[in-house]
C-alpha cells in the first residue's frame, strides 16, 4: 500500500506531453491573474464611456 502511495509516474512514457501543457497552463492562469484587474479596468472604461438609452 505505501508503494502505491509514492507512486509519482515518472516513469511514464509520455510524460513530457502531460507536464508541459500544466506547466503552460498554469503559468497562463498566472500571468492573467496578475494582469486581471488592468484587464478588468479596459473593459469597464469602455462600458462606461458608451450612452446609455
Amino acid at each position: 500500500m505505501l508503494d502505491s502511495l509514492l507512486h509519482t509516474g515518472s516513469t511514464h512514457p509520455n510524460l513530457v506531453w502531460i507536464l508541459l501543457p500544466s506547466l503552460l497552463s498554469f503559468a497562463a492562469g498566472l500571468g492573467l491573474g496578475a494582469r486581471s484587474n488592468r484587464l478588468l479596468d479596459r473593459v469597464r472604461s469602455d462600458d462606461a464611456s458608451a450612452p446609455t438609452e
